[in-house]
């Protein structure tokens, strides 16, 4: 009858362990974290963005003031203001 004998295991263990170690560390650098810059632009649309949203839809200030001059009878509004205020609305519409 043959037998062997086995001495130090543990070295080969080791070894298999080391190699398994390297090759997660190996994957982990594979899969790298998406990144996102945004272009300065970007940045201050965005800041347009958040300070319109500050803005109250309505002013109502303004909506109070016209509407007790409407039940009084004294507003007025010139054709021409009523127009000049629409082509500013255009032009601000086509920049934006």
């Amino acid at each position: 009858m043959f037998f062997m004998k086995i001495n130090k295991t543990n070295k080969v263990f080791q070894v298999y362990e080391d190699i398994k170690a390297k090759r997660v560390n190996a994957d982990r650098k594979q899969y790298r974290k998406d990144q996102f810059k945004a272009s300065e632009r970007a940045v201050d649309y965005q800041f347009a963005i958040n300070k319109l949203r500050e803005v109250p839809d309505i002013r109502k200030d303004k909506v109070e003031r016209i509407k007790a001059q409407v039940q009084s009878g004294s507003y007025n509004v010139e054709g021409k203001e009523i127009a000049e205020k629409i082509l500013e609305g255009l032009y601000i519409d086509r920049k934006v």
